[in-house]
């Protein structure tokens, strides 16, 4: 068979996508061992995974953006889920960082927003996902500040602030929610080890956010079918027959 006839033959294959929406810790994800990597290879066949990690954006601007990101009935339409993370630069303090520093009841607003704006291109609150910032390794991060020529621009109470309004956000809304900020603080435990630079997530923080990610994610995915048969499966006769059918295998 001509691979035009072949081409002709077959249904398009519809290959659902996970986005992945948020700032410098989701742009990271996808370097080696992040979690939006490990996210990736977890759902290779079955999902694309699409990174839309912004460094250094807040929810002010990714509310400007999200429209352009994903609209209804674009190729990204209905996605099987979608994660919003963020919140490391919205409680960055004001007299320090007012560039990036967005007030609590905006933040709040924002992310609501951004819930809303999905809702009204289709994509069902069963399939939203919000994470909180991480804690924030004050003395670290403080470090970075002083090579940059600044003072320390975050605290990781204020940090702690936003992550709350992040789970009142998800209970208003009646979607999931990954509380890091308190689960890396759980019983008191040293986090710096997740983080690596008091802000960004370490090898081991990147692991520890998709082990409890992975659980969240799986329950929107786990009816999607492996896209295309197992190579043992194809019919070595005719393999057009394997190849050419709904990919439902």
């Amino acid at each position: 068979m001509a691979l035009c006839e072949a081409a002709r033959g077959g249904s398009s294959l519809l290959w659902p996508r996970v986005l992945l929406f948020g700032d410098s810790i989701t742009q990271f994800s996808f370097q080696q061992g992040g979690w939006g990597a490990s996210l990736a290879d977890r759902l290779v066949r079955k999902c694309d995974v699409l990174n839309r990690g912004f460094s250094g954006y807040n929810t002010r601007w990714a509310k400007i953006i999200l429209p352009r990101l994903i609209r209804k009935g674009d190729s990204l339409d209905r996605p099987a889920a979608v994660t919003i993370f963020f919140g490391a630069n919205d409680s960055a303090l004001k007299d320090e960082n007012p560039k990036q520093h967005i007030p609590l009841n905006e933040y709040v607003a924002n992310l609501k927003s951004m819930v809303q704006y999905l809702k009204s291109v289709d994509v069902p609150e069963d399939r939203i996902v919000l994470i909180t910032p991480p804690p924030l390794g004050e003395a670290a991060w403080e470090q970075e500040c002083l090579l940059q020529g600044c003072k320390l621009n975050r605290l990781n109470s204020v940090v702690g602030e936003y992550a709350g309004a992040c789970l009142q956000v998800a209970q208003d809304c009646g979607i999931d929610v990954l509380d890091l900020w308190t689960l890396m603080q759980e019983d008191t435990q040293d986090f710096s080890s997740y983080l690596s630079d008091g802000l960004h997530l370490s090898p081991k923080g990147n692991e520890f956010l998709f082990s409890h990610l992975w659980p969240l994610i799986e329950k929107k995915v786990s009816s999607l079918p492996l896209l295309l048969p197992y190579w043992r499966d194809v019919a070595e006769a005719k393999p057009e027959l394997s190849l050419l059918g709904d990919g439902d295998h």
